[in-house]
């Protein structure tokens, strides 16, 4: 456990060089050869007797950027820092450890930091990302399709930024449903600041988690890395709203590359917010998503969806009319059972005709 920990210090997300080193030594002699000052060389000699083959050039690379980072101390304080915030950290091997990031091969993380229940990271589960500047159009669907789904029992991760990924935790929060918060930096650390009592909430009721040590500052390309987590921990990625360059445009590419089914939601063609999301329909094979029902199809749980309430699930791109009342089906059973008591009440009823 130590040497992961030291290890999630020294390389950052992704790191593919590092992965592969892990997988064929150990993370333990691993940091053993890095802190003995042993060649690169000599390195990958070991690792290809393991199995790996490792490019000299770039474990060369590789060595110059970890070496400058291996602080005994510094790790100690990441983990002094993590008790205190009250953080746990799941590695491969653990019971919670998601059986989807496996998928990630020599760039999955060596470490998550979780703050909440780790559990939640092997439930059925939903990713769900946008714009960050989304519209109204694009909030009011999100909401109305993470409502539903929440409904079918999904988990719904998302990133924790402003605009849909706030939405989609929201609301799943508001259906008393579990969600599940991926961030760029560390778990200790709300970003955007503006989000931190959601993310305390999210911590109390869900899962907040990262693979950066505690009190690390997301940068541009730890947004893009995180990504590729958000796209591994759940069978389908549903973009609700995104521009032609939205971060969630790269979620979804880390979604098909991975093999995961994928949905975006269209919007106006007038609106460059929806861009992205025809985008991803048009070209990249996308199924178009109007509804909570379409969305758990992604999940290939069609099958079981008149477990729960019709109205939740088709929401606002339902069949149904726009004056008609949606009842669901358990509540049509009920009311019918109800009609029946009442008719054989009054035909049974003393000096009433039959």
């Amino acid at each position: 456990m130590l040497a992961r920990i030291a290890w999630s210090r020294l390389v950052e997300p992704g790191d593919g060089t590092a992965g592969a080193l892990l997988a064929a030594l150990g993370p333990a002699p691993a940091l053993r050869l890095l802190i003995e000052g042993v060649s690169s060389r000599a390195i990958a000699e070991r690792a290809e007797a393991a199995g790996a083959d490792l490019a000299r050039r770039n474990l060369d690379e590789a060595l110059d950027r970890w070496r400058p980072r291996l602080d005994r101390r510094a790790t100690l304080g990441d983990i002094e820092r993590a008790i205190a915030a009250g953080l746990r950290v799941i590695m491969p091997g653990d019971s919670c450890w998601p059986e989807g990031f496996a998928d990630l091969g020599a760039h999955a993380p060596t470490v998550l930091w979780t703050r909440g229940d780790p559990a939640l990271l092997r439930a059925p589960g939903l990713s769900v990302v946008g714009a960050r500047a989304a519209t109204g159009y694009g909030s009011h669907v999100t909401a109305e399709i993470v409502d539903g789904v929440c409904a079918a029992g999904i988990v719904i991760v998302s990133g924790a930024a402003y605009g849909i990924d706030a939405v989609a935790h929201r609301t799943a929060l508001a259906a008393e449903a579990p969600t599940v918060a991926v961030l760029a930096g560390g778990a200790d650390r709300a970003y955007p600041q503006a989000h931190d009592s959601l993310l305390e909430r999210i911590g109390r009721e869900g899962l907040v988690c990262a693979e950066m040590i505690p009190g690390s500052a997301p940068t541009k390309w730890r947004f893009r890395a995180r990504n590729r987590l958000i796209a591994a921990l759940t069978p389908a990625t549903l973009v609700t709203e995104a521009g032609i360059r939205s971060g969630s445009i790269n979620t979804a590419g880390h979604a098909a590359t991975l093999g995961r089914a994928l949905g975006a939601v269209p919007g106006p063609v007038t609106s460059a917010a929806s861009t992205g999301c025809h985008l991803l329909i048009r070209e990249y094979g996308a199924m178009l998503v109007a509804n909570a029902r379409e969305a758990c199809e992604l999940l290939d749980i069609g099958d079981q969806l008149e477990l729960f309430g019709k109205e939740r699930l088709d929401g606002v791109g339902g069949a149904a009319g726009a004056g008609e009342q949606r009842v669901p089906p358990v509540h049509e059973r009920v009311l019918d059972a109800i009609r029946f008591a009442e008719d054989v009440r009054r035909t049974t009823s003393p000096g009433v005709r039959a």
